[in-house]
C-alpha cells in the first residue's frame, strides 16, 4: 500500500520536496498550490516556471488548489509555507488536516508577534502533534536538479525522525536525524540573519577575510542566543547550524544573502522587497531577534548592526567600523 504525502505551499521548497518524494516507488505525491491558475499552469507545464524554471516535475506529482481533495487520506503533510502567513493559513487549513498525521515543517523563520518556530505556532494553532524539523543547506534549486545534498530530520520522537529520513532518503538527497526540534527550527532561522551580514560584507567589497570572520563569530552568537530558548548548542555544529549558515552566507540561490549584497550596494528594504519574486525570512527574523534581545539585555553585536542597516538605515560602512571597534576580548 503506497503512502499518500500532501505538501502544502506553491513555492521553489514545496515544489523541490515534491520531486524529491516522487522518487519514492511507495509513494503516492499531492502538491496544493491555493493559487488555482497557478497550480493549473503547474499542472499543464509539468514546471514552476516562476520559481525553478528548466526543472520538470514528475507526472506522478498531483498538482491540485483542492485543499479537501489533496488532504483526504494523507498520511503525512510536509508544511511549506513561509512564517509570517503560517498561522492564517493554517487557521484556514485546519478543517482538513487530519488529526493524527504526522507535520514536516520545512520553514525557517520566526514569527514577528510571539517569537514561535514553526513547531511552535502548529502547535498553538492545531494543538498537539507530530512534528519533525527537516532543515540543513539545501537549496531548492539544486537538490530539486538532483545535486547532492544533506539535512536533519529534527523530533524528539527519534521513531518519528527515522521515518521521515527514510521518506526522503535518496540516492542524491542524504537524511541524518536530531533530537534537537527547537534548535534546528532556531538555527534554521537565525543563519538568515547572518546571510544578510554575509551579503553586506558582498555589497560592500569587504572580501573573504571579513566574511569568514563575519560567519565565524555569528554562528558563536547565534548559537550561545538559541542555548536561552532551549536549543542545544551542539546543533549549531552540525547540519542545520554551521552547514545551513556557510550555504546561505555564500550561495547565489540565497535570497538572503541577496538582501544584504543589495543592502551593502545602498538600496533600502523597500526597493528591495518590490523587486523581490519570493520571501527573505531573515529580513522579519532580524527584526524578531533584535526586540527579543532587546528586551532581554543581550548582547548580539552581529543581529544589532543587520537590524540597524536594514531598518534605521545605517551606513553599512558605519555598521562595519562599530564591530571592527568593539572592545577586544578572548575568543
Amino acid at each position: 500500500m503506497k503512502t499518500k504525502i500532501t505538501i502544502l505551499g506553491g513555492g521553489a521548497m514545496a515544489t523541490a520536496c515534491s520531486i524529491i518524494l516522487a522518487e519514492q516507488v511507495e509513494t503516492d505525491v499531492t502538491l496544493w498550490v491555493r493559487n488555482a491558475e497557478y497550480a493549473l499552469a503547474m499542472t499543464n507545464s509539468r514546471e514552476n516556471k516562476r520559481l525553478l524554471p528548466g526543472i520538470m516535475i514528475p507526472e506522478k506529482v498531483n498538482i491540485t488548489a483542492d485543499v479537501e481533495a489533496a488532504l483526504a487520506g494523507t498520511q503525512g503533510v510536509v508544511l511549506s509555507i513561509p512564517t509570517k502567513y503560517l498561522r492564517d493559513a493554517l487557521s484556514d487549513l485546519a478543517a482538513w488536516l487530519p488529526v493524527d498525521c504526522p507535520i514536516i515543517s520545512v520553514i525557517k523563520g520566526i514569527e514577528n508577534e510571539t517569537f514561535m518556530v514553526p513547531s511552535q505556532i502548529i502547535e498553538d494553532e492545531l494543538g498537539s502533534r507530530d512534528i519533525v524539523a527537516l532543515s540543513g543547506p539545501s537549496h531548492a534549486e539544486e537538490f530539486a536538479r538532483r545535486l547532492p545534498a544533506s539535512v536533519v530530520a529534527a523530533s524528539p520522537d527519534n521513531e518519528l525522525a527515522r521515518w521521515v529520513q527514510s521518506l526522503f532518503t535518496t540516492d542524491r538527497f542524504r537524511v541524518y536525524t536530531n533530537p534537537d526540534l527547537i534548535g534546528v527550527e532556531l538555527a534554521g532561522a537565525l543563519k538568515n540573519v547572518l546571510a544578510i551580514a554575509a551579503g553586506i560584507c558582498d555589497g560592500q567589497g569587504f572580501g573573504d577575510n571579513a566574511k569568514a570572520a563575519l560567519i565565524t563569530r555569528g554562528i558563536a552568537e547565534i548559537s550561545r542566543y538559541a542555548a536561552l530558548h532551549g536549543a542545544n548548542p551542539q546543533t549549531f555544529s552540525g547540519l542545520a547550524g554551521i552547514g545551513d549558515l556557510i550555504a546561505t552566507c555564500t550561495s547565489r540561490h540565497s535570497r538572503n544573502r541577496l538582501v544584504g549584497e543589495r543592502l551593502g550596494k545602498g538600496e533600502t528594504k523597500e526597493e528591495i522587497a518590490a523587486t523581490m519574486v519570493s520571501v527573505a525570512e531573515g529580513v522579519n527574523t532580524t527584526r524578531s531577534v533584535y526586540a527579543d534581545a532587546k528586551k532581554r539585555g543581550l548582547d548580539l553585536p552581529v543581529t544589532t548592526e543587520v537590524y540597524r542597516v536594514i531598518f534605521e538605515r545605517k551606513s553599512p560602512v558605519d555598521a562595519s567600523e562599530t564591530l571592527m571597534m568593539r572592545p577586544v576580548k578572548d575568543e
